[in-house]
């Protein structure tokens, strides 16, 4: 039977650190102790767009840190227009926070810019999971539909929109299920900042500061996982890291697609638990 899940109270526990270029809004939350787990979001995401039924599975085991980079959500600052720059935040808010080492999970956008910290500081990152994304263009991977970027592009989106990019037609009922499970009150990306997070994205898929050339670099353990009928990052994307990382694990979920953490979020959790353990 699924466990009845509400809204938890850490949740709303908002706090704030300092950094050079920004101050940095972030929920910390679960069993202290250990390597911390900090997240890293998608594309137009702040802290807000967690899906609460997959921190508290994480949070029963391990302490679980949450934020909005530089310019995002909560947090002042500007956003970056590079990946690279916006990793550059995700240091410095690890290390306003004093924080000598840490895990990294990112999913989509937020994918690409934990393999940029791995790369950028080694001895920081302990272990990654990369959820829901890729290491930039991979010979071979089949074109994204021009209709993803129609509707990610929308001043704002609605119901329909994420369930087209995050769940596929036959995991509607489960998306529903999620999008009713996030927070009615949610930061949002201003304008500009989706503007920069786009030149980002756009960049990266161009093989701009991408990792695909890199990944034998990352040495580290990677948890590499998606959903088969990813619209937005094709599932060919994850197959391919696990050729050319060291260390890496791949999970792949036949009836889910770019949102499968939400709709899968015990068994993944329990997956991410498991793998940093």
């Amino acid at each position: 039977m699924a466990r009845r899940v509400t809204t938890p109270q850490f949740l709303s526990e908002t706090m704030f650190v300092d950094g050079p270029s920004a101050r940095y809004a972030y929920r910390r939350f679960g069993v202290r102790g250990g390597v911390p787990l900090v997240m890293a979001l998608r594309y137009r995401g702040t802290m807000d767009h967690w899906d609460p039924a997959f921190l508290q599975v994480l949070a029963e085991k391990r302490d679980v840190i949450v934020f909005d980079n530089a310019g995002v959500g909560r947090s002042s600052g500007t956003v970056p227009d590079t990946v690279e720059g916006m990793a550059h935040g995700v240091i410095e808010f690890v290390e306003a926070l004093g924080l000598p080492q840490v895990d990294l999970l990112g999913w989509s956008m937020g994918g690409a810019v934990t393999q940029t910290v791995a790369l950028l500081r080694p001895q920081l990152v302990r272990r990654l999971v990369v959820a829901g994304s890729g290491p930039g263009p991979v010979p071979g991977t089949p074109p994204t539909p021009d209709r993803v970027w129609q509707v990610a592009g929308k001043p704002s989106n609605d119901d329909e929109d994420f369930l087209y990019l995050f769940f596929p037609e036959t995991a509607r009922q489960a998306g529903l299920e999620s999008l009713r499970r996030l927070a009615e009150s949610r930061a949002e990306v201003l304008p500009e900042g989706v503007a920069a997070q786009t030149a980002a994205i756009r960049a990266w898929g161009k093989g701009e500061g991408a990792s695909w050339e890199r990944l034998a670099e990352l040495t580290l353990p990677v948890l590499v996982a998606n959903g088969a009928h990813d619209v937005m990052v094709h599932a060919y994307a994850t197959y391919a890291m696990s050729q050319r990382l060291p260390d890496a694990k791949i999970v792949l979920y036949s009836d889910a697609g770019h949102g499968f953490l939400f709709q899968h979020p015990e068994k993944f959790g329990a997956e991410v638990v498991a793998f940093l353990s």
